[in-house]
């Protein structure tokens, strides 16, 4: 006999085996978004740090590696940096970005 091919088959199985092992564990799909958090998490140590200019500088870069992490990598792959369609994720978080750049750029030195 030969063996079935459909979903429910064992061969289907395989096949969704194979593919599953070829896009690697879920956890890594979470990686940009966990390296953005790890560079908000920076700039908010150095926020408390009583860095008031520098501290929203590397806020303002993670969030412009979050938009270029979310424009070039698929969707698959950008785990929950993915909130909203592409275009709307990457002019938020451009938009948030430049605002915290004016407001490094002018606050006070203390």
């Amino acid at each position: 006999m030969s063996q079935s091919t459909g979903e429910g088959g064992p061969a289907g199985a395989e096949e969704a085996e194979r593919v599953s092992d070829a896009e690697g564990p879920g956890w890594l799909n979470q990686v940009p978004y966990l390296l953005v958090l790890a560079m908000m998490g920076a700039g908010t140590v150095v926020v408390a740090a009583a860095h008031f200019k520098r501290g929203p500088a590397i806020i303002a870069g993670s969030l412009l590696l979050g938009a270029v992490l979310r424009a070039v990598l698929p969707a698959e792959r950008v785990g929950m940096l993915a909130v909203r369609r592409r275009w709307v994720d990457v002019a938020t978080l451009v938009t948030l970005a430049v605002l915290l750049i004016v407001l490094a750029w002018v606050a006070p030195q203390l």
